[in-house]
């Protein structure tokens, strides 16, 4: 049948008379350690079975919370030149990505893919034209907050659960993971397969709260501490509902030519159940384990297969590398560098340096500021929330936890912390005191990147956003237009 489909795609590269399905998977908070291609003890088959098929991604890094990697993935612009670099979107800010930047899911839908997204949004909802079906996706099917109660798919008791336009109601006590793998097989097997598909998932899981059927939690029996047992019995229920997507696509026909783009949007939440071992640090930090993550690209189009790819890449490449993927050409302004034909290959990568954030609000809780030079790693004040190292299967509260080694509120100080990530991978030598002139070089290279920030959008609550307006329903339509 494919063989039949005459295209008329704009601009897209035709192989076979059908440019390349793509599924863009993103999980949000799974750490560096929580995946089986790096830790034999957690049970990822499909995750792992795709990595090890394609291009596992050494150096892939995102932002330190969830909201800015979002808008990284789909704008292919730093968050900090959208004002996006201060921790999330609350639910109740008049916040969205911009509406003046092209989402990836728009210049993928004017190129002829059908677009779909499923799973958690969290890039602002204040106005309808911030939602999901006003940039670039023919249908949403999940939640607009940052997080949501797995069965009851409330956040603070008001639900948010939506089918398109329209709210889903009768679905209390049903696993939201099962749900977003039941919409995917549907989805594929109602797919027209002359047109190409662009499925994006942006799972729920593994974000708290830590909720898992009894089966999952149960396979991991060795494993001591309750918030990690159930943290991973999450990630293995996400590996399955991967599966069933895999299993569609091979049914539908679409598998054989269909793309898989993998990546967390930060790195693990050492309180709610993650683990970044043997990187430092966590979620809501600048360091290598709130930003560097277990990802990888695998699929027919590449040419070389079963490797490494050690070249530097950062959430904005996911941007031009999928466009690239599908034959399409990126806005050459965008922070976004085009990695598809490097990995296609297994060439060198083209990027050589990136931020990690640039953030002036006092205190920076995710992290004030950071760069990365070739091997040299600056990181300048705050670096967030959590200091340590965090071996698995123990237990990190609040209360317990390393923190910051300077109190949070003595504001973003002018102080340095040197890494050769290259000798140095997890962060334990600070050369700052012995190479003051590489310090120096890297603050005046940060310097000219911040003369280029937006200062971070972070207004107060706005009383009209309160679900009990809309029918105790999380929904857009309480701001005129988003804070610009």
């Amino acid at each position: 049948m494919l063989l039949t489909c005459v295209m008329m795609l704009f601009g897209t590269a035709v192989v076979d008379g059908k440019p390349p399905n793509i599924v863009f998977i993103v999980a949000d908070d799974l750490g560096w350690n929580d995946v089986g291609f790096h830790n034999p003890t957690m049970i990822t088959p499909n995750i792992d079975k795709l990595a090890n098929m394609g291009v596992k991604l050494n150096q892939s890094y995102v932002q330190p919370v969830c909201s800015p990697s979002r808008h990284a993935f789909m704008t292919g612009y730093y968050p900090w030149k959208a004002g996006l670099q201060h921790m999330v979107i609350w639910d109740d800010q008049n916040v969205c990505s911009p509406l003046n930047l092209t989402f990836l899911s728009e210049h993928l839908q004017t190129a002829g893919y059908a677009t779909h997204a499923i799973g958690k949004w969290h890039l602002g909802f204040c106005s309808w034209n911030c939602t999901p079906q006003y940039r670039g996706f023919d249908s949403f099917y999940g939640y607009l907050n940052g997080r949501s109660d797995y069965y009851t798919h409330t956040e603070q008791g008001f639900l948010d659960f939506r089918d398109g336009y329209n709210v889903v109601w009768d679905q209390a006590g049903q696993y939201s993971t099962h749900l977003y793998a039941e919409k995917a097989e549907s989805i594929i097997s109602k797919h027209n397969v002359c047109q190409p598909l662009f499925l994006y998932l942006p799972y729920q899981s593994v974000h708290e709260p830590l909720q898992v059927p009894p089966e999952y939690e149960a396979l991991y029996p060795n494993v001591k501490t309750p918030d990690r047992r159930t943290f991973s019995g999450m990630v293995t229920a996400l590996d399955a509902a991967i599966g069933r997507v895999i299993s569609a696509l091979q049914k539908k026909g679409l598998y054989d030519d269909t793309m898989f783009f993998f990546t967390p949007d930060n790195g693990g939440w050492v309180t709610q159940g993650g683990n970044n071992w043997p990187l430092r640090g966590s979620k809501i930090t600048i360091w290598e384990g709130g930003t560097r993550v277990a990802s990888f690209i695998s699929g027919p189009r590449l040419k070389k297969t079963g490797y490494t790819y050690n070249g530097l890449f950062h959430a904005v490449d996911w941007h031009s590398t999928i466009l690239s993927a599908a034959g399409l050409k990126s806005d050459p302004h965008l922070d976004s560098i085009d990695q598809w034909e490097a990995m296609q290959h297994g060439q060198e990568g083209p990027r050589t340096e990136f931020i990690y954030n640039l953030d002036d609000v006092e205190p920076a809780t995710q992290g004030h500021a950071g760069i990365r030079v070739g091997d040299y790693k600056l990181l300048a004040g705050n670096v967030g929330m959590y200091n340590g190292w965090y071996p698995p299967d123990e237990v990190y509260t609040e209360g317990n936890i390393q923190r910051l080694d300077v109190d949070m509120n003595t504001g973003n100080l002018s102080y340095y912390k040197l890494f050769n990530l290259k000798d140095d991978p997890y962060e334990y030598t600070n050369l700052a005191d012995v190479m003051p002139d590489k310090v120096r070089e890297l603050v005046e290279r940060m310097e000219k990147y911040h003369a280029q920030m937006v200062p971070a959008k972070n207004p107060p609550s706005s009383p009209g956003a309160n679900p009990k307006y809309f029918g105790n329903v999380w929904s857009p339509g309480w701001c005129k237009e988003p804070m610009t």
